[in-house]
């Protein structure tokens, strides 16, 4: 150890302190007898105990997915504010890239079959539903929430983003809708209850599945609602007929880049003529449909989402119409994802006790830093997340409101 606090740790603190001056103490050894400052503060926010030898190339040339994995893994622990914590880890990770953090940006493409495409939702879905209850909130609903004034709890800031999307698509009693990726129900229960519609919903996770049936059983509503097992991609017209209605909420960014014009036919082809859709999504912001800059992607794919693809909104609206759909409404919700899940993470961290007997340390430590770090990455424009309202291609607009205030009535 003296060989590389010599050669390597001590220069190295010094060029972090010199470009970053980061409020990080990293300490090691036995009881963290050595320790070094990688910036001028006379308390730093974050401690970084480094827990393993094998942790020091990561700290050494880091991005945020290595950093990611030694924290992940267990080599290193990490102390104070999360919020600390998620600038500490760019602050090192920014500097140690050229051009700050471009190469980060890197396009990717993967297979996609209905085989992939359900073990990666598994993976992400099945942790157990008790799991995603200590932090979702009241309703279970993993998307962005809509704070219509900005200090709404998060149920109800979730509860206005269904009627959000509900208003938006014009749902009518008795009217047919289909939610792919209905998750644990809520858009489906919300939509029966209180618009009147029948519903269909499918996912891809079993635990999504079940409790949904359960929650549709409890309200009394199995004659409107029917909560499948299913691929989106095996709803045909043939065998459901046309729907009135389609949502697909926090659903299409694990469709794939190169799938995406086949997911909007998809779409279309099972819409009335007058029909209207809403897509809810997260999307890249990087024009070129890059993944997160400066690790953060990379730390996604191999740790939260297998074969996640975020597209940018420009290759949303192009694959949108060549699917045969016309966009006829966006709107960016950013800044009420970052809310969301800022409202997330408190949670978690509120929750830490009753969470941790749940599941292993290692997934415990990905979910808290993935938060955190969505949390971050819509704050700074990493990612955005838009709604597009869209309707069959070639229809006329004759009888439909000038104006968007129908979608706040």
């Amino acid at each position: 150890m003296g060989f590389i606090v010599e050669r390597a740790l001590l220069p190295w603190a010094q060029r972090v302190k010199q470009r970053a001056n980061l409020p990080v103490r990293l300490s090691w050894g036995a009881g963290g007898g050595s320790s070094l400052a990688l910036g001028d503060f006379e308390q730093p926010s974050v401690e970084v105990r480094v827990r393993d030898p094998s942790a020091w190339p990561l700290l050494i040339d880091p991005r945020l997915d290595t950093l990611g994995q030694a924290y992940v893994e267990g080599l290193l622990d990490v102390d104070g504010p999360l919020t600390d914590i998620l600038e500490a880890a760019h602050g090192l990770a920014q500097h140690a890239e050229p051009e700050g953090g471009l190469l980060g940006r890197i396009r990717r493409r993967h297979g996609h079959t209905r085989e992939s495409d359900s073990e990666a939702i598994q993976y992400h879905y099945d942790v157990s539903n008790q799991f995603y209850a200590q932090w979702l909130g009241l309703g279970l609903v993993y998307s962005c929430a809509y704070f219509e004034q900005g200090d709404e709890t998060l149920d109800a800031a979730q509860a206005k983003k269904i009627d959000h999307i509900l208003r938006k698509i014009r749902l009518q009693p008795g009217q047919r809708l289909l939610d792919i990726g209905c998750g644990w129900g809520a858009l489906v229960l919300r939509a029966a209850q209180h618009f009147g519609a029948r519903c269909v919903g499918v996912t891809l996770s079993q635990n999504q599945c079940d409790l949904a049936r359960e929650r549709v059983k409890a309200a009394g509503l199995q004659d409107r609602i029917e909560i499948r097992l299913q691929d989106y991609r095996d709803v045909t017209l043939q065998s459901d007929g046309p729907f009135d209605r389609i949502t697909s909420v926090g659903m299409f960014e694990h469709v794939g880049l190169d799938h995406l014009a086949a997911y909007f036919g998809h779409i279309r082809g099972l819409l009335q003529p007058d029909g209207w859709a809403m897509n809810h999504g997260i999307t890249s912001t990087d024009p070129n449909d890059g993944e997160t800059a400066l690790g953060g992607g990379s730390f996604i794919q191999r740790y939260v989402f297998p074969r996640g693809e975020l597209p940018h909104i420009g290759t949303v609206l192009r694959t949108l119409q060549e699917g045969g759909l016309e966009a006829f409404d966006v709107e960016n919700l950013r800044r009420h994802y970052q809310r969301t899940t800022q409202l997330w993470c408190e949670a978690f961290e509120a929750n830490t006790a009753q969470i941790k007997p749940l599941v292993d340390e290692r997934r415990w430590r990905i979910w808290r830093i993935y938060l955190a770090g969505c949390a971050w990455a819509f704050e700074h424009d990493e990612v955005a997340l838009y709604q597009v309202l869209c309707r069959p291609a070639g229809q006329s607009a004759a009888g439909l409101p000038w104006s968007r205030r129908w979608m706040y009535a």
